[in-house]
């Protein structure tokens, strides 16, 4: 566990701005586990492990995966941006950016901000970010689970970080 830790990493980290279902919060280690994130920043009231319902769903990924709690979420998204992050949220708002139309720059690490199940990404939050990306969709409903855009989301900059290799 501790060799994948300090593994390398996609340049990117996940920014979670106040998820309330620890099921998601376990799905989100996943994704991350998966698709080798620097870290997650676990956002304003999102609850950290350890925690049942957290583990449930991540499997054991919340010790594989590097976090940190930031109660509030424009300070870390200001540290990022300090630090030379792209700061992306992922939000169905005006003048994003739809998902497969995004072109990540090389050697450039990214922040991607995801919001509340339903409120979405706070304004606050979002009056700081470096843009919005939004995830085409075709049904009758207008929103993914926040944690299957993460996959979604992740997985397009992953592929296109693999084919610059």
């Amino acid at each position: 566990m501790d060799e994948f830790k300090e593994s390398s990493k996609f340049p990117y980290v996940i920014v979670l701005d106040n998820i309330r279902s620890l099921n998601n919060v376990g799905s989100f280690f996943r994704t991350a586990d998966a698709l080798r994130a620097e870290k997650i920043i676990l956002g304003g009231y999102t609850q950290e492990p350890p925690h049942r319902e957290i583990t449930r769903s991540a499997l054991g990924a919340e010790l594989s995966v590097k976090w940190e709690k930031e109660p509030v979420v424009s300070e870390a998204i200001l540290k990022l941006k300090e630090e030379g992050f792209i700061v992306l949220a992922v939000e169905q708002a005006e003048n994003s950016t739809l998902l497969h139309e995004v072109e990540f720059m090389a050697n450039q690490s990214y922040a991607f901000v995801f919001g509340n199940e339903v409120e979405g990404v706070s304004d606050e939050v979002m009056a700081l970010v470096d843009g919005c990306v939004e995830i085409p969709q075709f049904g009758t409903k207008h929103s993914f689970n926040v944690s299957v855009s993460a996959g979604i989301v992740l997985w397009e900059f992953v592929s296109k970080k693999l084919k610059e290799k």
